[in-house]
């Protein structure tokens, strides 16, 4: 039977076919050191799931929420942590939505915005999220060119006049998967000022919020910029603060009316999030700060080692700010997908080519600093090692 036009006009999830070039791998004796899908390899923390436990044998979790939503408790728990963290208020009644993961919140505020020849302006390089579903809507994603020179931020300037004039939305990912960039306050305001300008929601996925190295890099939430609420939603994901990406559990925040779409495309989908997971995310929200310096250091220490693991090789690489990636130029004669196979087949490491991401992607590979195995740091050494017996240098 024939597939419908939709999915024609979509590519395979690119993270699959890395998972099952791994897996062939692997059935062949050569399991790579794996820098690739950034799937945290640390334990969720023994206080959510002890509260998860609990709460699953509490019948009062089992039925569907109907609140649509999201629980009482949750909702709370989020605006308590937006308060402490951001400093910023948020309307449990109204400004905050449970959702089944950042993900799944991505795709549904585009379905509840975009229509056929909708223009959205798509950072790029990027999560491919972005742009394949606004293709999927019959969108027209418009690209962001994401340069280092530029400190990874979109030029907003640079936008033709008749884009500006054409677009409806907008996407904004910081700290910035893949490249680790994070965005100043500067830029928000501005990206808050040209969306009033052209009369755009911003979408702000925020899923490495939690993940940075230093102080002075601390993430902001772009609803701290005044009145940012009325063209402005956040997505955010326990995924990467408390090592739950299984678990499929976030939230959005942001204007009543943005968070009211949102939730008006989510109860024609889904039917929520477990309540026993909504119960124990709140509990981990509450918790946040005892567990979140102690994850920050660990992945501050593989940063590091990789760091210099590269530059010892001639790597002419700056330490990324935030998000558990590093972003690697290749050396120069190669494209990204060539320098991807070279790692893979002559040093066993397996990297993703940049050139996923999108063309502003070429030239660079993405090295994720979530590593299965016991010792983390030996790993990363290890992997510098076949490198260098293979031949790497820039």
């Amino acid at each position: 039977m024939e597939q419908a036009q939709r999915l024609q006009r979509i590519p395979p999830y690119p993270f699959r076919e890395i998972a099952a070039l791994k897996a062939r791998m692997i059935e062949q004796g050569r399991e790579p050191i794996d820098f690739g899908i950034g799937d945290p390899d640390m334990p969720t923390p023994q206080f959510v799931i002890d509260a998860l436990c609990e709460a699953a044998n509490d019948p009062a979790t089992h039925p569907y929420d109907e609140s649509g939503f999201g629980t009482e408790g949750y909702k709370h728990a989020i605006a308590d942590f937006a308060k402490r963290r951001f400093g910023i208020d948020v309307d449990p009644d109204g400004e905050i939505q449970s959702t089944i993961g950042a993900k799944e919140a991505l795709v549904h505020i585009v379905w509840a915005y975009i229509d056929p020849g909708d223009v959205v302006l798509v950072p790029d390089p990027a999560y491919s999220v972005f742009k394949v579903q606004t293709s999927w809507c019959g969108g027209a994603p418009f690209p962001l060119p994401l340069e280092a020179e530029n400190d990874f931020l979109p030029d907003l300037d640079a936008i033709p006049a008749a884009v500006r004039d054409q677009a409806k939305m907008m996407f904004l990912n910081y700290p910035n998967n893949p490249t680790g960039a994070v965005a100043p306050l500067e830029f928000l305001e501005r990206a808050v000022e040209f969306a009033r300008e052209n009369e755009l929601l911003i979408v702000q996925d925020a899923a490495y919020c939690e993940v940075y190295y230093d102080d002075a890099d601390r993430p902001h939430s772009i609803l701290e910029i005044d009145d940012a609420k009325d063209v402005a939603i956040e997505m955010h994901s326990l995924s990467k603060t408390f090592n739950m990406t299984g678990w499929r559990v976030g939230w959005a925040m942001g204007g009543r009316s943005h968070v009211e779409a949102l939730s008006r495309a989510k109860s024609n989908v889904d039917s929520g999030t477990f309540m026993a997971v909504q119960r124990a995310a709140a509990v981990g929200l509450v918790n946040y700060e005892d567990f979140a310096t102690e994850l920050q250091a660990e992945y501050r220490a593989r940063r590091d080692a990789l760091i210099v693991g590269l530059r010892s090789l001639g790597c002419p690489i700056e330490a990324p700010r935030a998000a558990f990636y590093v972003w690697a130029p290749v050396p120069a004669g190669y494209t990204s997908e060539d320098f991807a196979t070279k790692l893979l087949s002559d040093c066993q490491v397996l990297a993703i080519p940049g050139s996923i991401y999108g063309p502003c992607g070429e030239g660079f590979v993405r090295m994720s600093l979530t590593i299965k195995g016991e010792d983390k740091i030996a790993q990363i050494e290890q992997a510098i090692e076949n490198m260098r017996r293979g031949g790497v240098s820039w």
